[in-house]
């Protein structure tokens, strides 16, 4: 248990740059949003363009980590990645920023399952990044636009949710829920997730 929380701590220190950059962007781009008045319908594109890439990426990551700490096994990679993927993606780019627009009050607010809303699109990404993950084991480059495509996706699926109706608080307040969006579920699914599954793979062996 203890050499298994050293090694999650140290991947977690590993990768929060990547997640400290990725909320400044999201801070960034959502400042000019806000600024050029972008209409909500344009919003809703892009969230729909980030979110499935964000699943690939996400899919390589929780793979990749799997893969560089435990035995290959394609039936437990495809378990990882897909679950890591597609359920913490949603959790992240959905469930979070709903809950902010619930607590906001945004006008528009609502909840979007990209596996079922566009499953043609999102489900063949999320195995895509599986097949990455488990031939290119890396983690870095893909946690790294894991983290700024789960930015981008939450921010969107926020800003098409204002309606056009923004103020200096709904700044600060959505970027609060932005950052526990990015960093909590994305450093979970790449990183506490898939450490936990080796884990349990050398319990089950004896070692």
């Amino acid at each position: 248990m203890r050499k298994k929380c050293q090694t999650i701590a140290k991947e977690l220190k590993r990768h929060a740059p990547f997640t400290a950059f990725g909320t400044l962007t999201g801070i960034i781009i959502m400042a000019l949003v806000f600024h050029l008045q972008l209409r909500p319908d344009v919003s809703r594109q892009l969230f729909w363009f980030f979110h499935p890439i964000h699943v690939l990426a996400s899919a390589w990551a929780t793979t990749a980590m799997y893969r560089l700490h435990a035995k290959k096994s394609w039936l437990r990679l495809l378990l990882i990645g897909y679950l890591g993927s597609i359920g913490i993606a949603t959790l992240s780019d959905s469930v979070i920023p709903y809950l902010g627009e619930l607590l906001l009050g945004l006008p528009n607010r609502g909840f979007h399952f990209g596996a079922i809303e566009k499953w043609w699109l999102v489900n063949p990404l999320a195995l895509t990044g599986i097949l990455l993950g488990g031939f290119l084991p890396a983690t870095k480059i893909p946690h790294a636009s894991h983290v700024l495509l789960s930015t981008w996706a939450s921010l969107f699926h926020m800003i098409m949710a204002a309606g056009g109706s923004f103020d200096v608080m709904m700044v600060v307040l959505a970027s609060v829920f932005m950052f526990l969006a990015v960093w909590l579920p994305c450093c979970t699914s790449d990183i506490v997730f898939p450490l936990l599954w080796t884990s349990q793979e050398r319990k089950e062996k004896g070692t």
